[in-house]
């Protein structure tokens, strides 16, 4: 599994069910995994156990089905490259597939049933509005004039074309920070801005904002992070840089 840059991502990114069976051969080979031919899909998990299957390197066809395979199916199971025989059905699973931190696809796990896939995926899922997507970390994140910078911006308005919007906490010397039009991707900023991330990055520097600010909020944006906390008291954030303070 690749490793992000950005210590604000967390979990994976376009979780997928994808339905697979397990298939033995005869001949005590190894077990393989093959998706469902696109026509057959229709089928249930108890029509597919247990049933003789025509194995490819890229899917089963399964034989018992109550009719002929028709012409046009076979000629495809016969083109296919690495035809591996025939074997037997000897369990549905569905996989559960996401991609990481860095677009790369990765096998998270397997369940018997497709409930059980989706729940997973629902615990798994990040949904806006269900779980938080708010931080505290260290000040210590950020220079003296970043930290300053932040403070005078707390007490004024802060410009709309920052998309964020920075504000003390009662009692506290910790400042805080809403981030608008999360997440801060080419795609989502164009969408909603008509502006790219590195347009945005642009206008805070154009602002003189601090360099250990920008880049700190970039990522947080780009982890789609609603609210940042900085906090003296705050633990630190492995792998985000910490300044002399």
């Amino acid at each position: 599994m690749s490793k992000t840059e950005n210590p604000f991502v967390r979990g994976y990114s376009n979780l997928r069910i994808v339905r697979s069976l397990c298939i033995s051969y005869d001949d005590g080979s190894p077990l393989v995994w093959r998706p469902i031919h696109a026509s057959q899909a229709h089928l249930s998990d108890r029509d597919l156990i247990s049933s003789p299957c025509i194995v490819t390197n890229d899917f089963a066809v399964i034989r018992n089905i109550g009719e002929e395979i028709s012409d046009e199916l076979a000629a495809e199971c016969d083109a296919g490259e690495g035809v591996n025989g025939e074997g037997v059905v000897g369990a549905v699973v569905y996989a559960i597939h996401g991609d990481d931190f860095n677009g790369e696809p990765v096998h998270i796990g397997d369940t018997y049933s497709e409930e059980a896939a989706r729940e997973i995926v629902g615990r798994l899922s990040f949904k806006t509005g269900f779980y938080s997507r708010a931080w505290e970390i260290s000040s210590a994140h950020l220079t003296e004039d970043a930290n300053r910078y932040l403070m005078e911006l707390a007490d004024l308005a802060t410009p709309e074309r920052f998309l964020f919007i920075a504000f003390r906490i009662p009692y506290s010397p910790a400042i805080g920070v809403k981030l608008i039009s999360t997440p801060w991707t080419d795609s989502h900023l164009q969408d909603l801005e008509g502006i790219t991330a590195e347009q945005l990055r642009q206008e805070h520097r154009n602002k003189r904002m601090p360099e250990s600010l920008v880049d700190t909020l970039q990522q947080a944006g780009q982890a789609d992070v609603r609210f940042l906390i900085f906090d003296a008291d705050a633990p630190v954030l492995e792998g985000l840089p910490l300044y002399e303070s």
